[in-house]
């Protein structure tokens, strides 16, 4: 199936509905029916087949929220064309890296971003871009070759990363977006009255694939605002009062910071709170509960998978559990040998489903280690109790998520080697009550280390979630004998 197929139900089907109030750059709000969108992102799609994008191209994006990502995402899906979302936190860096390997025709973002750029990159301005699709045409009859468009056809490029430290770029198909977002509004009960308030960034897949999609084919509206702000969330709920939101932990915490009565209204008027991308509190679930009324329904995916488990709408929601593996989607736990494991027992989840991605962009070798017999290994560890409750316990890898960010140890250890005088380093993540993780560095140096000087550097290399929260001098690593650092062994961060 095409994901346009899905999506049309409100694109065309629903044309004169009121689809989204989107916040700006510059502070105010504009409103768009789904018709409106379905003519922005045609004339937009014409002004990139002007500019030499053809179907198969890669398109990368580096914006904050903002209605044209939303433009652009359903002009490359009507062309063909594959999208690369870059996450607006990185540096130059970070860039680098994905633009190199993903080689996109260009990259769309602001002038100011330009610079970040690694040299000979075709760079378009957004509002440019824009500007110079006012007058092309509204509708899909565009000049260019037939492509198809069915549930294999490739639709994005998501870098993820292993603890090898080599980001890889995620293939997603149609099919893996639309069986997600036609799972998840069954499951989840999205229908077209709903009111969704979106805080999520739409360069990571939790935006894109849960919240625009969910939208897109329940025909519901959407509040989308460029990121999350505690200070502006009592106004966003009082002032538009959504029935869903989607939160990672981090948001969810600051919302217990807003007063009694605040949150129970915003409790009444709600019907739905999911929290992903990394694991929620049991004491957050229950402080949030008493608050505002609700609990929060806890769900786990992956940049390959996108949702592959999730508590009931209708039902236990489990504290501690991410809940039942989603219709559409299998879930095995297993030893190191691929064998099933019983109830009760610890092992390795391996998913398969319509929503697993087609493999890992020109990483052959990589693709092949991450699938077993037509399973995803997900390379997190955890159990499955009696009547089917899947409690995650860790990762086999040594991923950090923080505030719903992947932080992959392996770039930051070989970043602090640059740094003079620092001879070994590694980081662990430690438990934060705001952001589930943060990162923490141990270092083997020549002197004492100025923390403030190495912060400062690191966050002209890297994105302010990937800085090590704190720094651990220590006289040496504890390795293995074959020189793998035995991170269990660590002293504690003082």
């Amino acid at each position: 199936m095409s994901l346009l197929a899905v999506l049309d139900h409100s694109l065309l089907g629903r044309s004169a509905q009121q689809a989204l109030d989107a916040d700006t750059p510059d502070g105010t709000t504009q409103t768009f029916t789904f018709g409106e969108l379905e003519a922005r992102s045609n004339r937009l799609a014409h002004a990139l087949l002007t500019r030499g994008i053809t179907a198969g191209d890669r398109v990368a994006f580096l914006l904050a929220n903002r209605v044209e990502i939303i433009d652009l995402w359903l002009a490359c899906l009507k062309l063909g064309v594959i999208v690369v979302p870059i996450n607006v936190l990185y540096q130059a860096r970070e860039i680098a890296h994905i633009v190199g390997d993903a080689s996109p025709t260009a990259v769309i973002t602001i002038p100011a971003r330009f610079d970040d750029m690694p040299a000979g990159t075709t760079c378009w301005d957004v509002d440019a871009l824009h500007a110079s699709a006012e007058g092309e045409p509204s509708t899909r009859s565009f000049d260019m070759p037939p492509t198809p468009q069915d549930a294999t056809a490739p639709m994005a490029l998501v870098y993820t990363s292993g603890t090898t430290g080599a980001s890889k770029g995620a293939l997603l198909t149609h099919g893996n977006f639309a069986s997600n977002a036609l799972v998840l509004n069954a499951a989840w009960g999205m229908h077209e009255q709903d009111t969704l308030l979106c805080a999520l960034p739409l360069f990571h897949v939790h935006g894109l694939a849960n919240a625009l999609h969910c939208w897109l084919a329940a025909g519901c509206h959407m509040k989308l605002v460029e990121r999350f702000d505690v200070q502006r969330a009592a106004a966003w709920f009082a002032g538009y009062t959504p029935t869903v939101f989607f939160g990672v932990p981090t948001m969810y915490v600051r919302l217990l910071e807003l007063e009694a009565s605040t949150a129970r209204a915003i409790g009444s008027h709600a019907r739905l709170f999911v929290c992903g991308s990394a694991p929620l509190a049991a004491p957050v679930l229950a402080a949030f509960h008493e608050r505002y009324g609700h609990v929060i329904l806890e769900r786990y995916g992956m940049t390959e998978t996108l949702m592959n488990v999730s508590n009931p709408y209708y039902g236990e929601r489990r504290a501690g559990t991410i809940g039942l593996p989603l219709p559409l989607t299998q879930v095995r736990i297993v030893t190191e040998q691929g064998a099933d494991v019983a109830a009760g027992e610890s092992g390795e989840l391996w998913v398969r489903g319509p929503n697993v991605c087609a493999g890992y962009w020109r990483r052959p070798e990589a693709t092949a280690a991450a699938f077993a017999e037509g399973w995803f290994r997900t390379g997190d560890i955890g159990v499955r109790a009696p009547d089917g409750y899947i409690t995650l316990q860790g990762r086999r890898s040594e991923l950090i998520i923080s505030g719903g960010f992947n932080i992959y140890p392996r770039e930051i250890e070989e970043l602090l080697l640059e740094h003079l005088g620092i001879r070994e380093a590694t980081v662990v993540g430690v438990a934060d009550a705001a952001r589930g993780e943060v990162p923490v560095a141990y270092v083997v140096s020549d002197d004492a280390i100025d923390t403030s000087s190495i912060t400062a550097w690191l966050k002209t290399q890297l994105a302010s979630f990937k800085v090590p929260r704190a720094f651990v001098r220590v006289d040496r690593l504890p390795r293995t004998a074959l020189g793998k650092v035995q991170k269990h062994l660590l002293p504690p961060v003082p």
